[in-house]
């Protein structure tokens, strides 16, 4: 198995904030991890975490050519999309190619996300 693993350790300690990337065009208000990754498949798990006042509207609606699951952690986030705030708790099993966003959180928020890479929907060839 290719997947990478890393056993119990807090993401959210002190000593991991270096291993957060910033998502590039949020002023730093987007920050993600990715804890584990199969570099066969594409599958993989990340957190996300939106400060107070991240907006992903300068990015617009987003959809993905494979399945996902998202669990908010804690916080809320505002999905345009759907005109829906989802709550610490919210869980969603996202289709491929299912419309999602733009995002904003008013409070913060820490999202758990699963993608299911391996689960691309291929394109015919023609």
């Amino acid at each position: 198995m290719s997947k990478s693993t890393k056993k119990y350790w807090n993401v959210l300690a002190e000593e991991h904030t270096n291993e957060w990337e910033v998502v590039e065009g949020t002023e730093g208000k987007i920050k993600q991890l990715t804890v584990a990754i199969d570099k066969e498949t594409g599958d993989y798990i990340r957190l996300t975490q939106f400060e107070a006042g991240a907006d992903t509207n300068d990015f617009g609606s987003k959809f993905h050519d494979y399945p996902e699951e998202i669990y908010v952690i804690s916080g809320r986030l505002y999905d345009e999309a759907f005109d829906m705030w989802l709550e610490a708790e919210h869980y969603c099993n996202k289709p491929l190619g299912e419309v999602h966003g733009p995002f904003r959180s008013e409070v913060g928020c820490l999202v758990l996300e699963i993608s299911y890479r391996r689960q691309t929907r291929k394109t015919p060839n023609k």
